[in-house]
């Protein structure tokens, strides 16, 4: 083992792993051997080899799948957020080297709630979109996207084709209203549902962090709100 001889077991086998994953020995989405099969493999007990994989699993090196075994985590994107620099998701996939895309889930024409009537300067009883998307990175899903706008000014994007397209380039191409910054900004972590389990591929309880933002114009119009739901687990958020 390339870890030193007085370390713990459980940290040499983490440093082990841990640098086969970095060389790519193991490679993004594999699955590793099994916590019977690694024992054997360094001559230790199971409950060494468990807490190993627990801490790469912490540190994110791993992720286990209930029923399945435990697999090499995807490339982390960090995303890093300051007082007034809005990025997209899509400009953010390309720093990080990988390939934005987006799938629609969802469309609803919906009432609009007391913060968004403020937000949009809406009257009693306005109609929103609410556009539910899931958005990935190299194929892998990275988070459920829901954005909300007057339905009046964009109903256009009710039947508009969004499949692996900027929701902010559309938003613009249907309202002429380009999202230049990011106001009010919220962040709590939360539990997968069923459903967004389903559409994220992880399981129900696992954890999510969302992020809730409104979006403005140059002038400070209001444009667009956004829920969002990421996968902790493959998202890293650098405040």
């Amino acid at each position: 083992m390339s870890a030193p001889k007085n370390a713990p077991l459980y940290q040499q086998i983490y440093d082990e792993i841990k640098d086969a994953i970095e060389k790519g020995v193991y490679a993004p989405k594999e699955r590793i051997p099994s916590e019977l099969e690694l024992a054997e493999q360094y001559d230790v007990s199971r409950i060494t080899v468990r807490r190993a994989v627990e801490e790469l699993c912490s540190d994110g090196y791993l992720v286990k799948q209930q029923g399945r075994g435990t697999f090499v985590a995807t490339p982390h994107i960090n995303r890093q957020f300051h007082a007034s620099l809005l990025q997209t998701f899509t400009a953010l996939c390309a720093d990080n080297g990988m390939k934005a895309g987006a799938h629609v889930v969802d469309r609803q024409i919906v009432p609009a709630r007391q913060n968004e009537m403020e937000f949009f300067g809406l009257q009693k009883d306005a109609l929103l979109l609410h556009i539910k998307r899931v958005r990935t990175a190299d194929g892998e899903p990275i988070f459920e996207e829901n954005i909300f706008v007057p339905f009046d000014a964009y109903r256009e994007l009710l039947t508009a084709d969004l499949e692996d397209k900027s929701i902010f380039a559309e938003v613009e191409r249907v309202g002429g209203i380009p999202i230049v910054s990011v106001g009010h900004r919220t962040v709590e972590a939360v539990r997968a549902n069923t459903e967004q389990a389903a559409e994220l591929g992880i399981a129900p309880h696992d954890p999510l962090l969302n992020l809730r933002a409104s979006f403005t114009g140059p002038n400070g119009e209001p444009v667009l709100m956004g829920k969002q739901y990421y996968v902790g687990s493959r998202y890293v958020m650098v405040m």
